[in-house]
């Protein structure tokens, strides 16, 4: 039965699929979910955990696949195009999610969405179309073993509808690599933790929607005030010009001159070759055009053509993880042979930070003698060869040779081949494009996110950049900038649980945490504000950053049930033992007992068990989670 409550900013409804019965069913979003997560990534994470056991194989049928859009989702609101993705994760065990932007996440929410919900497996491969309130399961053999730009394609083609936002998995989806990724727009990707090999694992090889209906909200003029607001903020930020013109590129000249660009599987923390990949490199030789996700006025993505020669390409992108991940990582300065691979990654669906750190972690064991030719079918894999990085991320997709070990992830590689030492990662998920030596304060968010080794979860630009935001550190969190900022263990773990709260929220509501929350023209006022105006819910700052921090603990709890606690949350041997060999942090590693001390500081604030890291039985009553 429907319900006939007026929804503002949420649509108040949430789809159901049942591939294994061939089922579709629409059901009410419940008010107090709403209330008490948001949505979009909150709600998924309380549906996750609702729906799932310790035991729930994350690629079983049964294993639930959740997509949210959240309440200002595809509204006025700046950047607010953005999707969740939530999960069990095939790579970690844990809690996954993954976040994608374009305009596949508008496009659910104006067919009137806020979540679809997918359980069982399909007898054969099958996609969704979804046509406002039209929803249909259809033969998807003939695209099966396609890439994602040749499907994105055929299901525009088999709709009728030229544009149909498509969301789909590409070859390493169907064979169950598992950091296989999801593409929305034959380039934007849902990409961590796997969620490609779990929709490969239900025969889903699309979905495609299609929606007019419009988003209701409560109060338009407030609306339009609000967003001009935060509009403003977003063009008078510091680092707008760099962000519109670079995207994130721009953070390699940032991460070499502060000494936290990983190089050659992180035993050096900058790159002989930085300059010849940084974003004026990119923009003079590369960049073809400008495009931008839903309602942007930033506009941070480009896309690139190589003309000609071995590596001739064109796409979308790239993001500065990926640039690292398959260029310094592996020894690489080839930026022609980059743009190749991230054209290959988004055309196979593949994470590109896990691909790249499972080539550069097989580059290092390659070079120190744990893997012969014979091992890589002949493969002359030393850092730097640009060819040998090109065949293998084909091979991995294809679970062909090496590549077949390499789908599993670098840590469950190292299970098989040794060299567990050399794995950079924390809970089985290698980590992205920081040295964290060197910022000791994302040491401590890398370490702790659910999701494992992982940035996006509380990404702190305060920390990397504090001269930049002094006064905005000062005043959203009470903390005072000292010099060498970013060495220091002394109030990371205030910076980070705030960080961590309020990017949860962002999460919520439909936001890129680009200019939302990461790099920081946007502060909490302003989602207060938009969030007030869209839904009609006039929920205070501090009311917003308590539903963070719930979120963070179901996560964490998550994450308890399967096992997770104290041990689980310490940086990996090489971040601990091995001091950074070259740069401006020579000589920086993470002090254990320092480290140790920051953990504990971190447990007292978060209200968990300093001995256990479980959130303590007050914390999970106080929170509405007992």
């Amino acid at each position: 039965m429907r319900s006939n409550k007026k929804w503002y900013g949420w649509t108040g409804t949430i789809m159901e699929v049942d591939l294994t019965r061939n089922a579709v069913r629409k059901v009410d979003l419940p008010e107090q979910l709403a209330c008490n997560y948001l949505g979009q990534a909150g709600i998924n994470a309380r549906m996750l955990y609702d729906r799932v056991s310790r035991d729930t194989d994350p690629l079983s049928p049964e294993a639930p696949l959740i997509f949210g859009v959240g309440p200002l989702g595809g509204t006025l609101a700046p950047c607010s195009g953005r999707l969740s993705v939530t999960f069990k994760s095939p790579l970690t065990g844990i809690f996954g999610d993954s976040n994608c932007g374009g305009h596949w996440a508008s496009e659910l929410k104006m067919a009137g969405y806020d979540h679809i919900v997918i359980t069982g497996k399909a007898a054969h491969p099958v996609y969704l179309w979804i046509d406002n309130d039209r929803v249909e399961i259809r033969d998807g053999r003939a695209m099966w073993g396609k890439n994602t730009w040749e499907t994105d394609d055929l299901v525009r083609e088999d709709v009728g509808e030229r544009t149909a936002q498509v969301a789909c998995i590409g070859p390493a989806g169907k064979n169950l690599v598992r950091f296989a990724a999801i593409i929305c727009n034959k380039a934007r990707a849902a990409a961590r933790c796997g969620p490609g090999a779990v929709m490969g694992s239900k025969n889903l090889k699309a979905i495609a929607v299609r929606g007019d209906r419009g988003i209701t909200v409560a109060d338009k003029s407030a609306l339009r005030d609000a967003v001009d607001e935060a509009v403003s903020s977003i063009l008078a930020d510091p680092l707008y010009e760099s962000a519109k013109t670079y995207g994130t590129l721009g953070i390699t000249p940032l991460a070499q001159a502060l000494g936290f660009l990983p190089t050659r599987n992180f035993q050096e923390s900058t790159f002989e070759g930085a300059d010849k990949l940084a974003g004026e490199v990119f923009i003079k030789h590369f960049a073809t055009g400008h495009k931008e996700c839903y309602n942007c006025p930033v506009g941070c993505s480009r896309l690139y053509k190589v003309a000609g020669g071995p590596h001739a390409t064109h796409g979308d992108g790239p993001e500065y993880e990926t640039v690292s991940a398959l260029g310094p990582k592996c020894g690489n300065d080839d930026f022609e042979s980059i743009l190749h691979a991230n054209t290959l990654c988004n055309q196979l669906g593949m994470d590109t930070i896990s691909t790249g750190n499972a080539i550069a972690w097989a580059m290092e064991c390659h070079e120190k003698g744990l893997l012969g030719e014979t091992d890589l079918d002949g493969l002359d894999l030393h850092f730097g060869n640009a060819r040998a990085m090109l065949t293998l991320i084909e091979r991995i997709a294809a679970r062909e040779g090496i590549g077949d070990v390499l789908a599993e992830g670098a840590y469950r590689a190292s299970d098989k081949l040794g060299g567990g030492d050399w794995v950079v990662q924390s809970k089985g998920m290698d980590y992205p494009a920081v040295d964290t030596r060197g910022t000791k304060g994302m040491a401590l968010s890398y370490a702790v996110s659910p999701r494992g080794g992982d940035h996006l979860k509380g990404l702190s630009l305060y920390e990397v950049a504090p001269d930049v935001y002094a006064g905005d550190i000062r005043k959203e969190t009470g903390i005072t900038v000292t010099p060498q900022f970013w060495l220091q263990y002394e109030t990371k773990p205030e910076l980070m649980r705030w960080h961590e709260n309020w990017h949860c929220v962002v999460d919520s509501l439909g936001l890129c945490k680009l200019e939302g929350i990461a790099m920081k023209p946007l502060l909490p006022r302003h989602f207060q504000r938009m969030l007030a105006a869209a839904t009609g819910w006039d929920v205070s700052t501090a009311d917003l950053e308590r539903i963070g921090e719930r979120i963070w603990n179901l996560e964490r709890l998550f994450n308890v049930r399967q096992g997770m606690g104290r041990s689980d949350d310490l940086p990996p041997r090489r971040l601990l033992e091995e001091p950074i060999a070259t740069g401006p942090a020579t000589g920086e590693r993470l002090d254990r007992d320092s480290y140790e001390r920051m953990l504990d500081d971190y447990y007292r604030l978060r209200g968990w068990d300093r001995d256990t890291g479980i959130p303590t039985r007050e914390k999970q009553r106080e929170l509405g989670l007992a």
